[in-house]
Parts: C-alpha cells; structure tokens; sequence
C-alpha cells in the first residue's frame, strides 16, 4: 500500500511542477518597448506623436510641454528613474522603455531587463 500511493504521488509532484513552471512563464503581461521620442520623461506619458527634444550634455531627453522641458533642463533628478528589476538608477536618455497596456511607462537599464519585467494584474 505504501508503493502505491508513493506510485500516485509522483504524478502529483510533476503536475504541481509543471503548473508551476507555466505560471511563472505566465506570470504578467509584458511591455511593449517604444521609442523615447514619443515619450514625456517627466509625466511618463506615451503619446501618438514625437514630443520635444531637449539636449543636455549630449544626451536627447523628451517633454511634452514647456514645463516639462524646463524641469528636463533644470533638474538633473528629473532625467533619472529606477529600474523596476534590478533597482538601479537609469538615466531616461539611454534607457530601454517600456509600456504596459494601461499606458504605464517604465524606464530599464537594458532590453534583458524590459523582457524579465511583468505587470502583475490588478484583482
């Protein structure tokens, strides 16, 4: 009797592995990667249309309005964000965007990292 129900559980084992497996690869929807310039950098906003250029030691950063500009060119923290997945601080003029399909915009250090991410749904 003890070889049996050791028999049935390894069938149990491999399925609960398996679900596991599929709702980690499963685990979120993932971003879509778009272009900076049709990104605002300050309020996070991705539109249908290239939004301004601003210049700042030679990197390109994007506002949609002349606020935003301003804060780009006057506020070195304002060109900055965090990465989602590793935690580090990403300069938004060489970062890898993402948006999730509520509008969402997330800044990576690096493609791997945009891949790995996952929007977790809301319940």
């Amino acid at each position: 009797m003890a070889f049996s129900k050791r028999l049935l559980a390894v069938p149990m084992i491999l399925t609960m592995v398996a679900v596991a497996a599929l709702a980690a690869s499963n685990g979120g929807e993932r971003l879509k990667e778009v272009n900076a310039k049709y990104v605002c950098f300050i309020n996070k906003t991705h539109f249908n249309k290239p939004q301004t250029a601003v210049v700042v030691d030679g990197k390109k950063y994007y506002g949609c309005c002349e606020d935003c500009t301003k804060k780009l060119l006057e506020d070195p923290k304002s060109r900055m964000d965090i990465d989602p997945v590793n935690g580090k601080e990403v300069d938004k003029a060489g970062a890898v965007i993402g948006i999730d399909k509520a509008g969402n915009v997330y800044f990576f250090q690096n493609a791997d990292n945009l891949r790995k991410f996952r929007v977790q749904a809301k319940n």
